[in-house]
């Protein structure tokens, strides 16, 4: 009976630390709140250059960057993101795209994980859908990039 309670005390203190180790990643540790910021920025600055259909867009991702959008297979890599930027922006269809950040994990040294959602807008500013996504950054020498970015709709496909 004394050895279950050791045990059940042992795992307690163990899922104590695990927990508080998590939960210390989500709060607003000072390396986060810049990492957070600065992914805001970079979102803003996502939103403006979509908005002018400006192909420099991809150099806010690593070279070997992926997109992974729903029903396709991945876009990976720089050549293959600005051609999938170029079809999109010649389509015509879409004026802009804008993200609401609402948590970034991880321990801010190499990688974080953004979560949020998402919306399009058509040309005259009307919603055409709306989801959540999953943005993979890496930091590099000239600050934080996306390296993965996966996102779906809130909507069953048509």
């Amino acid at each position: 009976m004394k050895q279950n309670n050791l045990v059940l005390a042992i795992a307690c203190i163990v899922l104590f630390f695990v927990y508080d180790n998590c939960r210390a990643q989500i709060a607003a540790s000072p390396g986060l709140v810049a990492v957070k910021k600065a992914i805001e920025n970079t979102n803003t600055l996502y939103f403006n250059l979509f908005e002018k259909n400006d192909k420099s867009i991809v150099n806010l991702y690593t070279e070997d960057a992926s997109l992974l959008a729903p029903n396709t297979p991945p876009i990976a890599g720089r050549k293959a993101l600005e051609k999938d930027f170029e079809d999109t922006f010649a389509a015509g269809k879409v004026k802009g795209v804008k993200f609401q950040t609402s948590n970034v994990y991880g321990d801010s040294k190499e990688y974080v994980t953004e979560e949020g959602t998402w919306q399009v807008f058509d040309l005259q500013g009307k919603l055409l859908d709306d989801g959540k996504y999953l943005k993979l950054w890496r930091r590099t020498k000239v600050g934080w990039k996306i390296f993965r970015d996966l996102f779906n709709s809130n909507h069953k496909a048509q």
